[in-house]
């Protein structure tokens, strides 16, 4: 199998079959910068919490940690969930979209996953020709990042 095939080659792979971590993870389709969106969804209720990106270091570490570990875009660091709110997301799954452009990442998430303060960074709903608030903070994001 010729690895920038890697994703086609398997469209028809029965459930059980597998391929070498180390050969898939040199085929992900990262952007310029070498960055791929990661969705957190928590892994009980499939509530989708935030999106993010990672490098190919940030995915190491989780898979390493078990803690979600991000790539900050404004930082241009490594930026692990958490680190200042207490807010940490545990993995317990990582999974890669049909085309390696996208993962997902089953996570146990520690109270609020949205700088807002918000359980979700999905809180505006487009309705017609209105955008609604659907969610309140569970914390004030004023004492969510005091340290």
């Amino acid at each position: 199998m010729h690895d920038s095939t890697l994703f086609k080659d398997n469209e028809k792979a029965a459930a059980g079959d597998t391929v070498d971590w180390a050969v898939v993870r040199g085929v992900l389709k990262l952007d310029r910068d070498g960055l791929i969106p990661a969705i957190a969804q928590q892994h009980d209720s499939g509530e989708v919490l935030m999106m993010a990106w990672m490098n190919l270091d940030a995915i190491d570490e989780t898979l390493a940690t078990g803690r979600v570990c991000y790539w900050s875009r404004s930082r241009q660091r490594l930026w692990r969930k958490g680190e200042t709110s207490g807010q940490v997301q545990i993995l317990r799954d990582m999974r890669l979209d049909c085309d390696g452009d996208t993962i997902l990442l089953q996570v146990d998430q520690t109270g609020p996953a949205c700088h807002t303060g918000r359980r979700s960074c999905f809180y505006f709903r487009v309705c017609d020709d209105v955008v609604e608030v659907i969610s309140e903070p569970l914390i004030d994001p004023d004492d969510l990042y005091q340290s």
